[in-house]
């Protein structure tokens, strides 16, 4: 072949390459599309849940007058918490222990989840004395304190309760220092990630009762809002009164006064009073 030949050739593959070349830059100018974040999905359940436990007011007894002041405290809740951002995190405490706080918040969550309109989490953050997972009739697994531990994802520990819209999460595994850990960066990091990844549900979160334990200080300052549960004849006012004192600067929405007697048959009921504005 001759060196005029040799050139010729060499041309022609120049303009080859020259016209292969645009065609690879404009892939590498065209944008890419970024997939928008979907929250896994929750875990399958993996034992019967107990639905026919006489403390689930709301599915065994509907009819009930307790049943309809569930109904009347969910309505309140609903306004007070609707405005152009919904205030989606609720916390359920009381002043001291055994006032029915933990099945105050079953039945509100079970209420809420009834409803067309409402997807609801409920979350066990009662470290000292998880009871949410008695009531439904299951056993403990991973759960809150795994997930703040960094042991677990919260699409991980999700669990379906065939109860309208709502989900649960236990209270996971035990752990030592639950009020050091509700302290840490890392647990005020993930309720922000969850009120704003989950915007259009509702997280209520049972904890503990306010005077014996700190960690019930700290998630109130954490949600946008706070229930106070009262057992008629239990706890004393001057109680009462130092618990509030202790939530001061939080979002306290009211009071729910519970196990109270009102006519002669010895019926009780609970039922729900404003505490004023949030916050005083």
């Amino acid at each position: 072949m001759s060196k005029i030949e040799k050139a010729m050739e060499r041309a022609a593959q120049i303009r080859q390459e020259g016209k292969a070349a645009p065609a690879a830059s404009q892939q590498l100018q065209q944008p890419r599309r970024i997939p928008f974040h979907t929250p896994p999905p929750p875990a399958a359940v993996t034992e019967t849940m107990v639905l026919n436990n006489p403390f689930l007011i709301n599915i065994n007894d509907p009819y009930s007058p307790i049943s309809e002041e569930f109904r009347k405290l969910k309505t309140e809740l609903i306004k007070l918490t609707k405005g152009d951002t919904l205030k989606n995190t609720v916390q359920i405490t009381s002043a001291v222990p055994h006032e029915g706080k933990s099945l105050t918040a079953l039945n509100l969550a079970i209420s809420l989840a009834q409803e067309y309109d409402h997807t609801v989490l409920l979350i066990d953050a009662d470290f000292r004395r998880p009871s949410i997972h008695r009531y439904l009739g299951i056993e403990q697994q991973k759960g809150f304190s795994d997930c703040l531990l960094g042991e677990a994802e919260i699409g991980e520990v999700l669990i379906p309760t065939g109860i309208g819209r709502l989900s649960i999460i236990t209270s996971g595994r035990e752990v030592l220092n639950p009020a050091e850990l509700f302290a840490s960066q890392k647990t005020e990091a993930m309720i922000a990630d969850m009120k704003n990844r989950y915007q259009d549900r509702f997280i209520i979160f049972d904890s503990p009762p306010v005077l014996p334990f700190a960690e019930a200080r700290t998630l109130a300052h954490l949600v946008d809002g706070v229930l106070f549960v009262v057992k008629e004849q239990l706890a004393s006012q001057k109680n009462v009164k130092e618990a509030i004192s202790a939530l001061k600067g939080c979002g306290l929405l009211g009071m729910v006064y519970n196990d109270v007697v009102i006519d002669r048959k010895d019926e009780k009921y609970t039922s729900y009073h404003n505490y004023g504005q949030p916050g005083r």
